[in-house]
Formats: structure tokens, sequence, C-alpha cells
């Protein structure tokens, strides 16, 4: 059975509070992942869940994404039922898994022009500055194949570059990264919170981000 603990005591009423979960129970294969699950996340924020593997922080994400119904509790955006804001709620949301999401038969330029155009027109300029700015000036003609494991990674964070996402959730980012692309994305992920947005984190890397607070399971 988990624990739960969380050094993150706002109240979910208060101005700013963009997602909040109460009371949130998941069991898996007779056991309980976590249990009494309470947590709030505010706008200009970086929640990084902690654990030990197999405590369900990446069952978490998916939960709070919609990727996973097999939990009881209650989830809000902006204070209301997540079911009544659907919607809203995708629309405000950036989510990238543990894998990078990235097909290695197509260039970086593909993989992004694909991607992001799911949810918003992008231009190849925003592209080519995204790539750039994470260190692939140069591979993004590329097929992504002939890329190693840290610049496929690059690729897919370069989302976060072009996204308007108010809320990022991702799920072991620094994965695969050495210690500039580490150093640049905490800076990515500080700067989203500094404009206004949210970060909910998983990740065993320790951060140095002064908005951060921490959600630990197990």
């Amino acid at each position: 059975m988990s624990s739960v603990a969380s050094n993150n005591s706002l109240d979910a009423s208060s101005d700013g509070i963009m997602l909040s979960a109460r009371q949130l129970f998941c069991e898996r294969d007779d056991r309980v992942l976590f249990q009494n699950l309470d947590f709030d996340l505010a706008e200009g924020q970086v929640l990084q869940v902690q654990g030990s593997n197999g405590s369900g922080k990446t069952t978490l994400l998916r939960i709070l994404c919609g990727l996973n119904d097999s939990y009881a509790g209650s989830i809000r955006w902006y204070g209301q039922e997540i079911e009544e804001q659907a919607a809203a709620f995708f629309a405000s949301l950036l989510y990238i898994g543990h894998r990078v999401g990235v097909s290695k038969v197509l260039t970086p330029i593909e993989n992004l022009r694909w991607s992001c155009s799911l949810k918003q027109a992008v231009n190849d300029d925003q592209i080519m500055s995204a790539l750039k700015e994470v260190g692939l000036r140069g591979f993004e003609e590329s097929p992504c194949y002939t890329l190693s494991a840290g610049q496929q990674q690059r690729v897919s964070l370069a989302r976060l570059l072009i996204s308007p996402a108010k809320l990022w959730v991702l799920d072991e980012p620094f994965t695969t990264l050495d210690t500039k692309g580490v150093a640049q994305l905490e800076s990515i992920l500080q700067d989203q919170a500094q404009a206004g947005g949210a970060v909910m984190v998983t990740t065993h890397h320790q951060l140095t981000i002064p908005e951060l607070s921490l959600l630990s399971l197990g």
C-alpha cells in the first residue's frame, strides 16, 4: 500500500489553482498504487512527482491526462470537475510520455510538423527556431533513426517551445539528456512557470527550480 505526502498546501479554492485532485485511489493487479491522494497545481508552479519504480507515477500522469480511467476520486480543472471541462482542459494540455514519441523514419522537421499541427497551426520558421534552441541545428532534415537517443529526446522536447499549452505533463523528460540538455530543460520549465503556466513532471533528477513543489508516492 502506498502512502502519499506533498509539501504543496494550497487550498483548492484559491485563485490560480489550475489542476487539483482529491481522494484519488488507484489499484492495479490487486495492489494499491496510491490512495487518499490530494494535490493542487497552481499557475506559475512546477510540481515534481517522486517515488520508487512501480509506485504509480506514470499511472497518475496517465489518469490526469485522460488515458487511464481505472481510478476513484475527483479531478478538477480550475475548480470544476474535469468531465465538465474536458474540451478546455485538453486544449490547454501538452502531455509527453516517457517514450519520445518520435517517428524514426521522419526528420525532426517532419515530426514537429505532424505533432504540433494536431492542436495548432505552425510554420517552419517556428519549428526551425525550436530545433535550433534545443541544439539540433544542422540535423533538421536528418531522418531520426540517424540521431542519438538524446537527440531524439530533444526533438520531442522541442514541442515545448512551440506549444501554447498552459499545462505541461511530462514523464521522465530528462532521460538520455546530457548535462547541457538537462540545464536547458530546467530553464524551459522555469520559463513556463514564470509565464503563468504550470508543469507536472516525473523525474529522478534533482530539480533546481525556484517554483518547485514536491508530490511523493510510496
